[in-house]
């Protein structure tokens, strides 16, 4: 079995690494220009089946561990952080249907969220509770054989473009976050609305909008998980899988940052001599390397940590973004360095990457959240 896997985990980031250069990468700076979401792209992953990359074989998936899953998001993220972005959001929302929901719900999602017929993204931000997720206040009252949701969130990922969402809702407010409960809420509910997608920085084809509720009739049967479970749900979903794959695209960031300098500084001559041999250069370059070779060493030790003792998986999801994400907005900003003026001219890819990589180190956690996660898990707090 162990060389079967490995066997199929070489053939997987081969692939990846195939379709991200070939077709993912080719069109990342229009899309990125345009704020196109990436729906040729996606469509691409499903029909190579990495879609179901996380998901067990029984459903349809490849039911990859966390490493390989995290090494393919690493290529596809080197190629284009958006459609990575987009690509883990729906991982995420699978892994949810599929650890948590129903043998019905995952009868009923998961083949179309496999080949991409189906979109999927989570819900959980809102205005007034940042990335505290214990404080929104979205809720979600049964009424019935329905559950009446009432609320709004902010900088969805996929925000109308997905066709189903995992959605944080308060259950029994007087309960604290013993009182959360995840419902699926599908795209063409009654109620759902969604404002203008974001004019972000970067991550710009991502489509983050607003989401807002109002009377929404969901069928108590899209529950996941049980009522009082919310935290649970998010936590075996987004922080146990979504967190590593976000590093994971800071990762596939730093790496393509690294390329794009060391090729700059042997083809940009002045004087007529490559700036490569030049001292400072070449200390910039150094510090690249070692950087990004250093984050894709703990994101893999993590990940691997995390399938051996799932138990751990959280707390290392938290070590391997903070690093990550910070250490990618360190290699790009040193890239564009090396690059000198032609670096910050959107003509040249890097400059897209600097703006990917700093929009990374907000998503799913921010870097202050996740220093107190990462102290926490050490003091046992």
């Amino acid at each position: 079995m162990g060389k079967k896997h490995g066997f199929v985990e070489k053939e997987v980031k081969r692939l990846a690494r195939q379709v991200a250069l070939e077709r993912i990468a080719p069109n990342a700076g229009e899309r990125d220009e345009n704020s196109t979401f990436p729906w040729d792209e996606i469509h691409i992953l499903g029909e190579c089946g990495l879609l179901g990359m996380a998901i067990a074989e029984t459903y349809g998936g490849i039911g990859a561990d966390r490493a390989t899953f995290t090494s393919v998001v690493t290529e596809i993220g080197r190629a284009c952080a958006s459609t990575a972005l987009v690509y883990v959001s729906h991982n995420v929302a699978q892994k949810a249907v599929e650890i948590t929901g129903t043998e019905a719900a995952r009868q009923k999602w998961l083949p179309a969220m496999l080949n991409g017929r189906m979109l999927g993204a989570f819900a959980v931000h809102e205005p007034n509770s940042g990335c505290d997720a214990r404080a929104i206040t979205t809720t979600a009252r049964r009424q019935g054989d329905h559950y009446i949701v009432n609320g709004s969130k902010i900088f969805i990922t996929s925000g109308g473009e997905a066709g189903l969402y995992i959605v944080l809702v308060r259950t029994e407010p007087e309960k604290g976050p013993q009182g959360m409960s995840v419902l699926l809420i599908e795209n063409n509910t009654a109620g759902l609305s969604f404002g203008r997608p974001e004019d972000k920085m970067g991550l710009r084809s991502t489509s983050s909008r607003e989401m807002f509720f109002q009377d929404c009739q969901v069928p108590a049967g899209n529950l996941l998980g049980v009522e009082g479970t919310g935290m649970q749900v998010l936590s075996q979903s987004a922080m146990d899988w979504g967190i590593f794959a976000a590093a994971a695209i800071s990762v596939g960031i730093a790496q393509a940052a690294v390329d794009l300098a060391v090729q700059h500084a042997k083809e940009r001559a002045i004087a007529g001599q490559p700036i490569g041999v030049h001292q400072a250069v070449q200390a910039h370059i150094s510090d690249m390397i070692t950087a990004t070779e250093a984050a894709a060493a703990l994101l893999m030790a993590c990940a691997a940590n995390a399938d051996a003792s799932p138990a751990s998986a959280t707390s290392n999801g938290f070590k391997a973004k903070l690093f990550a994400s910070e250490a990618a907005v360190e290699v790009t900003n040193k890239a564009i360095q090396v690059m000198g003026g032609h670096g910050y001219c959107r003509d040249y890819t890097v400059e897209r990457l600097f703006r990917d990589a700093r929009g990374l180190m907000l998503h799913f956690k921010t870097s202050e959240w996740l220093r107190q996660d990462v102290a926490k898990a050490a003091l046992g707090l």
